[in-house]
């Protein structure tokens, strides 16, 4: 897919996604969803962002989106594919309220959201039960993917949005990625509008049951990275 028609997909939804801006803007700054308001940056940065690897989903897919925090790329991608079936997992209490309150403005179904953190999600009953785990904006990929990988089945996938410089993070997870199971499938480049900035999705395979002790939780993830 290109950038031009992912436009056209947003546009498509206009409405809906106009609704969630307001709602966004209104509550950003009381839930510290976003550092950005103006409607250009926002629907280029994180509507656009987010819809651009709707094409990787098959039709019905189960995916947990780790650190929701504004519901980023899970409520655009809902917006766009109501077929999908989300579970958002958000660690701040107010910013699930923020999740629900949308949840309900865009009538959306299979669409859960829950208040938890992921290292403990990981070692409980969502283990290894989503066929994808995403996340955006919320660790360098090495600790994200300790994060991810544990609640993905085997033959799923974890799908990373990073920045156009992700070339050297991959890099640094190599050790990471085998550890914990999984293969790199697809690394997939683009660039937003009106020169917002180049984006990557990473796309990583799970081929292996990721071992029990994994995630290892007490923060071990971000203060010692595999």
């Amino acid at each position: 897919m290109e950038i031009l028609e992912t436009e056209k997909l947003v546009e498509k939804h206009f409405g809906e996604f106009e609704k969630f801006y307001n709602l966004l803007t209104e509550r950003g700054k009381q839930f510290n969803l976003t550092s950005i308001f103006e409607r250009e940056e926002v629907y280029a940065k994180h509507f656009y962002d987010s819809v651009f690897p709707s094409f990787l989903f098959e039709e019905n897919a189960k995916i947990i989106e780790v650190g929701s925090g504004g519901g980023f790329p899970s409520v655009p991608l809902k917006i766009v594919r109501r077929d999908l079936d989300f579970t958002l997992l958000e660690a701040t209490g107010k910013k699930c309220t923020f999740l629900n309150e949308v949840k309900n403005l865009l009538a959306f179904e299979n669409f859960s959201v829950l208040n938890g953190r992921a290292e403990e999600a990981g070692k409980g009953k969502l283990r290894e039960t989503f066929d994808y785990a995403v996340a955006r904006a919320v660790a360098p990929l090495r600790s994200l993917l300790e994060y991810l990988m544990p609640l993905i089945k085997v033959g799923g996938y974890a799908v990373a949005y990073k920045g156009g410089n992700y070339a050297e993070e991959l890099k640094e997870a190599e050790n990471a990625i085998k550890i914990l199971g999984g293969k790199v499938e697809k690394t997939i480049e683009y660039s937003l509008p009106n020169s917002y900035g180049e984006r990557c999705v990473i796309v990583i395979k799970k081929e292996k049951i990721t071992p029990a002790k994994y995630p290892r939780g007490q923060g071990k993830e971000k203060k010692c990275p595999l």
